[in-house]
């Protein structure tokens, strides 16, 4: 294909960085979730 225009490839990086950004969220609340678990173990 030929040169992407400018607007197109900012489209394409926010669209990465949101991906990006739901996926740091999801393995918080992984986290977050499993530190939940163990505490209510104890």
């Amino acid at each position: 294909m030929g040169d992407r225009s400018p607007k197109d490839n900012q489209k394409k990086t926010g669209q990465k960085q949101a991906k990006a950004s739901t996926a740091d969220q999801k393995k918080k609340a992984q986290v977050a979730a499993k530190a939940a678990n163990t505490a209510k173990k104890k």
